[in-house]
């Protein structure tokens, strides 16, 4: 850029400037959402095998168990049926009649569920074509992006949908997509899900199986659900933010950076309202890293829930968060923390820390 005005929410310009997510409005035709329907770059290389299941807790090691030999049963598929409706039937080798098409994982922050969803993908014996990994709203985003109809004429030809971070707490879209996997169940797709549960919940032994099962209804006998125990969250908490960094030292990396943007935080935040969740991706297109000032504390239950999709895109592509102002761990109000969404807020704070530890080689002292 060589312009020496600036746009809200962006840095003064100068010949070498950072990009600018503020000015980024990007399209995304319908078929890119499917075509990326695949493992996110943070989850490219993983595979059972790089699975490392903690010995005090057999239930890892279960699970990996468990889900190889899912992956090894859907090789057992043959397609029958003609023109475009295909239906994957399983022989008696790989499933017994009326045995669940579905895997449910269940279990607390960090214990390697996602991981796990990813090695499945990768180990099922089909073309990348033919199988499909997103999280439950980038299905939702398909959805509005195809129609029902469409979606379902699209998937139904799958091997296996895996599904990430399925989510409850949006009575509408659970529906809309119980009705979806309900569809996909008929036409032979086979399903894999995982959730998290909450911090307070794992101490007392209170999973979201239950939750998930009953919100389902029909489909509850199509899965298999697999509580997957780790280390207690509640012992450690919420994740530590590192200590944010001044105005001056985030703008001085963002100008050393190639490829880094640079936006102040409110203004990105009014800028996410404009585009929608299901571009936020595409937002992030080939970002090296994410530079934020004046990071606060976001005003709005709205608001938070979109930068917890941006929070989740950045994290699956790796782009390193500078930032400055209040640490990550205070975005969020103890209200939002203990009410319908605080899933996905301590998924974003858990998230957002990560990526800012990453970022730190990115200052000099």
């Amino acid at each position: 850029m060589s312009s020496s005005t600036a746009a809200p929410g962006q840095s003064p310009i100068a010949e070498t400037s950072p990009l600018s997510l503020c000015a980024l409005e990007p399209h995304v035709p319908a078929d890119r959402l499917v075509a990326e329907m695949v493992p996110p770059p943070r989850f490219d290389s993983v595979r059972f095998d790089t699975y490392v299941p903690d010995p005090r807790q057999p239930s890892q090691r279960e699970a990996v168990e468990v889900l190889s030999g899912f992956a090894t049963g859907l090789g057992g598929a043959h397609a029958t049926g003609s023109g475009k409706r295909t239906r994957w039937l399983f022989g008696r080798k790989t499933a017994a009649a009326g045995a669940p098409l579905g895997v449910y994982l269940d279990g607390g922050y960090g214990v390697g569920k996602t991981h796990l969803l990813a090695s499945l993908w990768h180990a099922t014996p089909a073309a990348p074509a033919l199988k499909a990994f997103g999280t439950f709203v980038e299905l939702t985003n398909l959805v509005g992006a195809l129609g029902f109809q469409q979606t379902v004429k699209t998937l139904s030809g799958h091997r296996l949908l895996c599904i990430d971070e399925f989510e409850l707490d949006d009575p509408g879209d659970t529906v809309l997509v119980s009705s979806l996997l309900s569809r996909l169940v008929e036409e032979g797709v086979a399903l894999a899900a995982t959730s998290n549960t909450l911090p307070g919940k794992l101490g007392e032994g209170r999973f979201a199986a239950a939750d998930f099962m009953r919100e389902i209804q029909g489909l509850s006998s199509h899965f298999r659900p697999l509580r997957i125990d780790g280390e207690d969250y509640r012992h450690r908490g919420l994740p530590e933010a590192p200590a944010p960094f001044s105005a001056e030292q985030v703008t001085r990396a963002a100008y050393a950076t190639e490829g880094a943007s640079l936006d102040d935080f409110p203004s990105l935040l009014a800028h996410l309202a404009r585009v929608h969740p299901s571009r936020y991706g595409a937002l992030t297109d080939g970002l090296r890293a994410v530079c934020l000032t004046e990071v606060q504390a976001v005003p709005d239950q709205a608001t938070a829930l979109r930068l917890v999709v941006l929070a989740d895109r950045l994290y699956d592509r790796e782009v390193p968060v500078l930032a400055s102002g209040a640490p990550f761990d205070k975005l969020f109000s103890d209200e939002m923390l203990n009410g319908g969404y605080r899933k996905k807020y301590f998924r974003a704070i858990s998230r957002l820390t990560a990526l800012a530890r990453d970022a730190k080689g990115l200052v000099t002292q």
